[in-house]
This record gives structure tokens, C-alpha cells and sequence, in this order.
């Protein structure tokens, strides 16, 4: 059995600040931004520059699990797909989508709140 890279030391590092934005988002594109933001900043640090990241390489997606996809593009890179394939990397994205998407469905069933207060 081959031995997997761990990344929960990167994502203890994001995962503060991360909550801090969700529990201050106040709308559903907000926790959308904050998770592709918080994503790629943990991307950065496992990758260290050696695989180019854009904003539209991971995607929350709210209709099925996982609840985010990763771009195709990253897989043609050899060393994105070593360190995905061979780490947790995936279980520490899907953590963020799940939380992401927790806040993204309670912004969404009370969503007039969120209008009221946004607009006074």
C-alpha cells in the first residue's frame, strides 16, 4: 500500500479564517467566492507555484457530492494528479465544500432575512 501525503497542517492553517467568512457571508455568492478563494490560497501552498491555479479551477457544486469539481486542465498536470491521487487533498476540498455548502443552504432558506437586513 502507498503511503498518502497528509495536507491537514495547510488546511488547519486556512480553516480559520475560512469559517470566519462563511459566518459573515450574506449571500450565497459570497460562501461561492470564499470557498474558491480559500481553495486556491490552500492550492498555493501545497503546489508552490509548480502548477498554475485559476479562479475557475474548483467550483462549489450544490446538487450533488462531492460538492465540488475540479477543473480538467489540473489532471494534465503530473504533478497536480501524483499529489491528488496520492493524498488527502480531496477529503480536506470536500470538507470545505460540505461547510461551504451549510451555509450556502441556510443563506438560501432564509434568504428574505438576508435581503431585509442587507437593504436596511
Amino acid at each position: 500500500m502507498a503511503q498518502q501525503i497528509s495536507f491537514t497542517k495547510y488546511e488547519n492553517e486556512v480553516l480559520p479564517d475560512f469559517r470566519k467568512k462563511l459566518n459573515l457571508a450574506e449571500s450565497t455568492e459570497d460562501v461561492i467566492n470564499f470557498f474558491a478563494h480559500t481553495t486556491m490560497e490552500l492550492f498555493k501552498s501545497v503546489f508552490a507555484d509548480k502548477v498554475d491555479f485559476g479562479h475557475e479551477d474548483i467550483t462549489l457544486i450544490l446538487d450533488r457530492e462531492p460538492h465540488y469539481k475540479v477543473n480538467k486542465r489540473l489532471f494534465a498536470s503530473d504533478e497536480f494528479t501524483s499529489i491528488w491521487n496520492d493524498s488527502d487533498l480531496p477529503r480536506v476540498i470536500g470538507r470545505f465544500a460540505k461547510s461551504a455548502m451549510n451555509r450556502y443552504k441556510r443563506l438560501e432558506k432564509y434568504s428574505e432575512k438576508t435581503d431585509t437586513k442587507i437593504r436596511k
